[in-house]
């Protein structure tokens, strides 16, 4: 049996089913999940999506740390299990504490909606575990508020414990540290304001975005397994 993905949606949330489809790709079974749940039953990892939750009243993601479903992703991702926010999902998951840091509004204060290119710079997380370290990958980027901010005892943390795990080859956002995806501490919390889903089928333009996405299923089947 294929490893369970639940993919939540927000009130706003609009890539939920491109995510989906993303993940049957990568070999999950993957199903919606709403904010309104209180339990993750039977999932193997969980995936916030982008969009604008809430219509990103106050900050994006701001109000989206309120709702059940966050009190369930906390407490499977303390018991291990793995969980990844793509762009607005990467912002519920720093404003719900689950991730350090801040995504603020980008240089130039202007909206972004174009091709990008990362480099893998870390594999210790679930979503790059099993890449080379400096692979380069194609995938888009969609967000205002996607510049990635955090003191500097905080950048010293994430550059110690190896927890940066994108960098952007060419910064469009102004992120500090050219920073596109990091991971928490135990390496199963996952942020990256690109969107892997949107790069995972050549028909799509490119398919670079499918190793990152099966990196996670295979750690899903991991924790389905046991």
């Amino acid at each position: 049996m294929s490893a369970r993905v639940g993919v939540v949606v927000f009130p706003g949330t609009n890539c939920e089913h491109d995510t989906v489809s993303a993940f049957e790709r990568a070999g999950a079974t993957a199903t919606l999940v709403w904010h309104t749940e209180e339990r993750l039953g039977g999932l193997d990892a969980v995936v916030l999506p982008g969009g604008f939750a809430h219509g990103d009243y106050l900050r994006p993601g701001a109000i989206a740390r309120f709702s059940p479903v966050m009190d369930a992703v906390a407490r499977f991702a303390a018991a291990g299990g793995p969980v990844l926010g793509i762009c607005n999902g990467f912002q519920v998951l720093t404003e719900s504490g689950l991730l350090p840091g801040a995504l603020v509004k980008n240089r130039g204060l202007r909206f972004l909606c174009a091709p990008s290119r990362v480099r893998v710079t870390s594999v210790s997380s679930v979503l790059t575990c099993g890449l080379a370290p400096g692979t380069e990958l194609g995938i888009p980027v969609n967000h205002f508020s996607g510049s990635y901010f955090c003191d500097d005892r905080t950048l010293a943390e994430l550059r110690d414990a190896n927890r940066v795990v994108l960098r952007y080859v060419e910064n469009p956002n102004g992120s500090i540290d050219d920073i596109a995806g990091i991971t928490n501490a135990e390496g199963n919390v996952v942020g990256l304001m690109p969107h892997p889903e949107r790069a995972s089928d050549v028909l799509l333009g490119s398919a670079d975005g499918l190793p990152l996405l099966r990196a996670l299923v295979a750690a899903a089947a991991d924790v389905h397994a046991a």
